[in-house]
């Protein structure tokens, strides 16, 4: 059995979109940990935020993580905290190989300023744009390069060639098919 592919990064970096293109270039499923725990909860991560907070968020997160690690030849796209808990960083790591996805500050925040669904889905965690972008980053850069088997930068690239560079630098090439 392969391995799963976890797209690591903060908000914005393209984790969803390249997951996607992984899944469709090595024909395995892919999944969205955030659409997930959406899913369980019934409302947006945003309510949940609002309803629950932080912790019972991260609690959903982590369970959500678990089961989705034990699924077989996924391209899983994280939440963009999914590294602050120690047992989910084991629990990515266990399930194959970590990719984190980085932007620039800028590109970061013109992608999440054009995702009409940010401002509804996605809490601001801090006080927003920009500043928020460098603050958590400051906090998570560290987490992300600790849990990732490889960087890929995402600026100005295509969802395709981004997916094509993952599977070319983790030699997944044709390793994706049924009975290889």
């Amino acid at each position: 059995m392969l391995e799963n592919l976890v797209l690591i990064g903060y908000r914005g970096t393209g984790k969803t979109t390249v997951a996607q293109q992984l899944a469709l270039a090595l024909g395995w499923d892919w999944c969205d940990s955030d659409v997930e725990v959406e899913l369980r909860a019934g409302k947006s991560i945003a309510a949940i935020f609002t309803d629950d907070g932080e912790p019972a968020f991260r609690d959903l997160e982590s369970k959500v993580i678990a089961d989705l690690v034990a699924q077989p030849r996924t391209a899983i796209a994280a939440g963009g905290g999914v590294v602050l808990r120690n047992d989910n960083r084991q629990s990515l790591q266990r399930a194959g190989n970590i990719v984190w996805l980085t932007a620039s500050i800028p590109t970061l925040a013109a992608r999440i300023t054009a995702d009409a669904t940010t401002a509804a889905r996605r809490p601001n965690l801090l006080a927003g744009g920009e500043s928020e972008i460098r603050q958590l980053l400051v906090e998570r850069t560290p987490l992300y390069q600790a849990a990732a088997t490889i960087e890929v930068a995402t600026d100005d690239r295509a969802p395709q060639d981004i997916a094509g560079e993952i599977i070319d630098r983790l030699h997944l090439g044709g390793r994706g098919q049924e009975g290889e």
